[in-house]
Parts: structure tokens; sequence; C-alpha cells
């Protein structure tokens, strides 16, 4: 057989496999009532449409024309595996509500796999109950107030001293951001060894919405291996820490009843850091954009913080009475939360085939609890698309 019948071959073969794909697919959804929806090509559905979107400083548009198409709830193929979005409150609380007894965690492999498989997102059971109690323990008020605080105010006039020209906020928000995590995490001050972790996280992140598959995308394969560096960097400090305590988030992990293995602790780490670093870096970033674009905002905002510099000494630090007195402020931070949307959603995967306002979820089948479709609808916020952090001192809204 030579080179020519042995693509031909191929290709009639992988043109019936297709075909089977496709016939299997329109008869499963003849079966099931399965919200109305496209799956795109086979194998790679709808991903490339869904990578593209995010990384766009517009990704509403995935989700806004499926929904004007099909309606709130939709069906896609996204990373590998079918999916139905959702951007319907009811429903996303239904979702959320039965955790652990009809969906469960589960996230595209590029992100799990990215993470660790004992991250805090992919963490089911006791388990996850456990490291969730424990990390809400870090946000309690007392440990705010004693030591976050305290980290903030000097990390942020330590960054800004050295401040010249032109800056380039985003980056230094997420220097500052990421020296705060670490900080916190692992009580490490600003060094070398903070700054190149930093740059390889960077490119972890760089992978978390790609295609998981290394020999098709060079982004994923440096990510991967950034990961692999991180975590050798994390487990070195936990198995030195092992013998010296000191007063952070670690000294908690490893104080943990029932013992957590050096690579729990890592790959939960890893996840925390992922978090900080990203997300906070941006809502800042972003806050500043809002801000800038909308003056008279900006200006009640800097009438609140002048009000309490007026009260303090030039050097004196910011305090928790400080913090709690900056009412306005808090509405900016939620105006910005739920504008900027940088929890777009939650992953979830049905353990059984779930009926829900006249559709079927099958069983294994991934689901998209979208909040940005929920935050941008103009049903449950007036002018949802405009930056006006005033809604939230109505006491309906700021319950919501």
């Amino acid at each position: 057989m030579n080179s020519t019948d042995i693509f031909l071959y191929l290709l009639l073969s992988f043109s019936f496999l297709v075909l089977i794909l496709h016939l299997l697919r329109t008869t499963n959804r003849r079966k099931l009532h399965l919200p109305p929806g496209n799956l795109g090509l086979p194998f790679l559905g709808e991903t490339l449409q869904l990578i593209s979107a995010y990384k766009t400083e517009n990704p509403e548009p995935f989700i806004d024309d499926r929904v004007s198409k099909y309606g709130t709830v939709f069906t896609t193929h996204v990373f590998g595996e079918p999916t139905v979005f959702s951007a319907d409150p009811d429903i996303n609380r239904f979702i959320l509500q039965n955790e652990g007894r009809l969906f469960e965690s589960s996230y595209p492999g590029s992100i799990s796999n990215l993470l660790g498989r004992h991250s805090l997102l992919l963490m089911r059971g006791n388990l996850h109950k456990r490291m969730h109690s424990l990390t809400m323990s870090f946000a309690n008020s007392s440990i705010i107030r004693d030591h976050l605080l305290v980290d903030i105010d000097r990390l942020v006039r330590l960054n800004m001293e050295g401040w010249t020209g032109r800056v380039l906020l985003m980056e230094e928000a997420k220097k500052i951001t990421f020296q705060l995590t670490v900080k916190q995490l692992m009580s490490f001050d600003p060094c070398e060894w903070t700054e190149n972790l930093m740059k390889e996280y960077m490119l972890v992140i760089e992978g978390f919405f790609t295609v998981p598959l290394p020999i098709f995308s060079t982004t994923y394969r440096r990510a991967i291996q950034a990961r692999g560096k991180v975590a050798e960097a994390l487990g070195l400090v936990v198995r030195a820490r092992r013998r010296e305590r000191k007063n952070d988030m670690l000294a908690a992990l490893l104080d943990e009843e029932g013992g957590l293995s050096d690579e729990e602790i890592v790959d939960f780490m890893v996840a925390l850091l992922v978090a900080g670093y990203e997300t906070t870096s941006t809502i800042m970033t972003l806050a500043v954009k809002f801000l800038t674009e909308t003056p008279p905002a900006l200006a009640q905002l800097k009438d609140e913080h002048d009000e309490i510099l007026a009260k303090k000494g030039e050097v004196e630090t910011l305090q928790w009475d400080d913090y709690k007195s900056m009412n306005f402020t808090q509405c900016v931070v939620n105006e910005t939360l739920r504008v900027a949307n940088i929890i777009s959603g939650v992953f979830r995967r049905a353990m059984r085939d779930v009926s829900i306002k006249g559709y079927t979820i099958p069983k294994g089948w991934k689901v998209f609890a979208s909040l940005r479709a929920v935050h941008m609808d103009h049903d449950h916020f007036k002018d949802a698309r405009t930056f006006n952090p005033w809604r939230w001192q109505v006491p309906e809204i700021s319950s919501f």
C-alpha cells in the first residue's frame, strides 16, 4: 500500500468516525430533552471560539450570541466535553445548592492539570469541607486586622516608592498582589526567589484556557513545564517548614488535623497563589479604569480617603477602623466585582441525569453556571453594563 492509499484510507476512516459521532449525537439528543445549542466540530466542539472570546477585552459575545439564539440555557461542546451553559439565575442557584448531591466540581483538563488534583477547586467530600473551612479561617477579621492590612500598607508603599515615569498598572498590580499572597502564605518578603516564582506562575496561568494537549499547544506545554518548577520550589519550602514553623497560612496547613501530604499542601498553595495573583490584580487594575471613566465616582472616593488621611499622621499606617469606615470604597469594590466578572462562572459535572425547567442534563455532562451573564442581565441590574457604584447603597442591591 503506497502513501496515497494510506492517506485516503485514513481520510475515509476519519470521515466515517465523524459521521458516526454526528449520528450518535443526533440520536442522543432525540432520546433526551437536551437544551438547544450546537456541539460544533467533533473533538474540538466550540472550544476555539470560547478561547478566542476570553482572550479579548469583551468575552461576553460568546454567551450573549448563544443566549439570544437559544435562550438562557444552551448546549455546547468545549474542552473536549459536551457542556450545558446556564445564564439562568434559578438554574445556577440550583446547581450550586446541589453540590455533592447532583453535581460535583469538575473543571477542564487544562485547568485541573495545572492546578493539581488536590486543588480546592477539585476536592470533593470531607477533604473539601475541611480545606474550605481552613481557607475561610484565613479570611476572618482578626487575621485581616492583625496581619493582612499591615502587609498591604507596607507592600503598596514599598512598590509605589519605586514608581517613576510611565507606570504599567497591570504589571505593578500583579507584582503587589503576588508579593502579598506569598507573604501571607509562606512569610517570604520580596526577593529574587519570589520574582522567579512569579515568572513561572505567569506561564502557568497562560495555559489555563488552551487545548490541554502539549503536542498541539506550545502555550500549554510551557505551562506544564512551569507548573513542575513551581511545584518543586514549593515542595522544598514545605519540607523545610516541617522543621521550622512560622505564623502563616502554611503553618496552618502543616498543623491541619488528619495530616496533609506534601503533594496535597503544594497543590493547595498553587491554587491559592493563582487565585490571589490573577484575580486580585485584575480587579485592582479594572477598578482604576472604571473610576477614571467615571469622574464623579473617583471624586467621591478621593473625598472619602482624604477625610481619613486628614485624621492621620503622614507615616501612620492604615488601621482596621479606617478600613471599616470606607463605605463608598466598598461600593466601588462591589461594582467592580460585578462589572469585571473576573470569576465568570463555575464548572460542575452532573452525577446523574438531572431534570430542570423541562430540560435534561445527562449524567457525566459538564455544566457551566455563568455568573457573568447574570451580573450583566438588565432584568437583575438596571443599566447592567454601566459602572454605577451608587447602586450598592440601596439595601436590597447590597444583599443581592
